[in-house]
C-alpha cells in the first residue's frame, strides 16, 4: 500500500510510504539527481513529517533513473547566483545553510534511514547518504568528493565523515578527489554494505511482503529486505594503491599539501605522476584549506563540522576560487582555471587561516542552533 504526501506540486522529490516505510526519491535524473534548492526544502519538509508520524517506521533514500543516487548540489545555479550578486547579500548562501541542516538532520534522526548509494554519489549526495543508518553500495557506486577541482572544499559533513578513514586515505580522497567503488566504499568504512545493484531492483515489493516482528528492531528486520544473504565483496581496486598513498599521503604538522606533491614528484611510477598532475589542476588555496580543515576536523564535533565548513564555503565564494573554478570546468568547459594563487608555492598561511576562521561571532552564526 501507499499514499501520497501534502506535496502534490513537488515532482523533484518522490514520496510513498510501503509498509510503515517511507520511500523518498530524488527524481531528477536528467540531472543525475543534483540537489536544487527546492529540492532540499522538500526533503526537509518530508523527514519532519516522518519524525512526526508514528506510524512510520524508516525512512529510504534512494535516487531516480539507473545512474546516479546524488551526484551533489545544482553547481550551475550556485554559480549564476553568485555571480548576480554584486553587493554580496549571499542569497546562495541560504543554499548551504540549509544543505547542512538536513544534512545533519539525517544525521541525528531517530529512526533507521537508509541510503541506496546505486551509481553516482558525489558532493550534497554524500552529505545525505554518510547520515544514514544503513549504508547500501553495489557495483556500480561511483563515489568521490571532488569539490577542489572547483575551489571549494569537501564540505556537507565530509570534515566529520572522513574521519572513519586514516588520515592518509582521508587526505587522498579529500584533496584528489578520487573516485572510490562500492567494494571500496565497504572496505574504508563509508558503506556498510555493498550489494548487487540487481538486487535493489525489487525491494519494494520485499518491503510490501516483509511482516513487522515486534520482538525484533526496525533495522535487524529491514536488513533482510535490503542485504541479500549472500552478500558480493569485490575487489577492492583501492587495495592496489593502498601502499602509495600510505606513502605519500600520511600527515605530517608541517608541510602541508607541499609536502605531498614534492614527494608525489619523486616518485616515477605512473600512478604517482596521475595523482601529481591532478592536484596540480586543482585549486591551491583550497587544497591547503581542505588539508588543515580535514585534520581540524577529526577532533571537531559534526556541528563544529558543519560549522567551520559553511564558513570556508562562504570565504570561497565570496573572495576565492569558486567562480573560477566552475566557470572552467563546467560553464565554459575550457579546463583552463585561473586560480588564484596559481601555485601551492604562493597559499600564505594568512590566506589558509583566512579561509578557515569564522565570518560570523559563534553565538550569530547561521547554524548556531545545532548545539554543540
Amino acid at each position: 500500500m501507499s499514499t501520497q504526501g501534502l506535496l502534490h506540486d513537488a515532482p523533484e522529490v518522490g514520496f510513498e510510504i510501503v509498509n510503515r516505510v517511507a520511500i523518498v526519491t530524488l527524481d531528477r535524473p536528467h540531472a543525475l539527481n543534483a540537489l536544487s534548492h527546492d529540492m532540499i526544502a522538500r526533503l526537509t519538509e518530508r523527514f519532519a513529517q516522518c519524525a512526526g508520524d508514528a506510524s512510520i517506521a524508516a525512512v529510504v533514500l534512494r535516487g531516480a533513473g539507473d545512474k546516479a543516487f546524488c551526484a551533489g548540489g545544482d553547481v550551475r545555479k550556485l554559480y549564476h547566483a553568485a555571480r548576480s550578486d554584486p553587493h554580496h547579500d549571499t542569497p546562495w548562501l541560504k543554499f548551504f545553510i540549509d544543505e547542512y541542516r538536513l544534512d545533519f538532520t539525517v544525521h541525528r534522526f531517530a529512526k533507521p534511514v537508509i541510503a541506496l548509494m546505486d551509481g553516482i554519489v558525489m558532493g550534497g549526495g554524500m552529505g545525505l547518504a554518510q547520515g544514514a543508518a544503513l549504508r547500501i553500495a553495489t557495483e556500480r557506486t561511483r563515489m568521490a568528493m571532488p569539490e577542489t577541482r572547483i575551489g571549494l572544499l569537501p564540505d556537507v559533513g565530509a570534515t566529520h565523515f572522513l574521519r572513519v578513514l586514516p588520515r592518509d586515505l582521508a587526505l587522498y580522497v579529500g584533496l584528489t578527489g578520487a573516485r572510490l567503488s562500492g567494494a571500496d566504499a565497504k572496505r574504508v568504512g563509508l558503506a556498510d554494505e555493498c550489494v548487487p545493484s540487481t538486487w535493489l531492483r525489487g525491494f519494494v515489493e520485499r518491503l510490501d511482503n516483509m511482516r513487522w516482528d515486534d520482538t525484533q528492531d526496525a533495522m535487524t528486520q529491514l536488513k533482510r529486505v535490503f542485504v541479500p544473504a549472500a552478500n558480493i565483496e569485490r575487489h577492492a581496486p583501492l587495495d592496489d594503491i593502498r601502499v602509495h598513498i600510505r606513502r605519500h599521503f600520511t600527515a605530517c604538522a608541517t608541510g602541508g599539501v607541499e609536502r605531498i606533491v614534492a614527494s608525489l614528484a619523486m616518485d616515477e611510477s605512473d600512478w604517482a605522476r596521475t595523482t601529481l598532475a591532478t592536484l596540480e589542476s586543482h585549486s591551491p588555496t583550497m587544497l591547503e584549506v581542505t588539508y588543515h580543515a580535514l585534520m581540524r576536523g577529526r577532533q571537531m564535533t559534526l556541528a563544529d563540522c558543519f560549522r567551520m565548513e559553511l564558513g570556508v564555503v562562504y570565504r570561497a565564494i565570496d573572495d576565492g576560487d569558486f567562480i573560477e573554478g566552475v566557470r572552467a570546468l563546467i560553464i565554459d568547459k575550457d579546463e583552463r582555471p585561473r586560480f588564484a594563487p596559481t601555485t601551492l608555492a604562493q597559499v600564505r598561511a594568512e590566506r589558509v587561516q583566512h579561509f578557515l576562521s569564522s565570518p560570523w561571532r559563534r553565538d550569530m552564526h547561521p547554524l548556531a542552533d545545532l548545539g554543540a
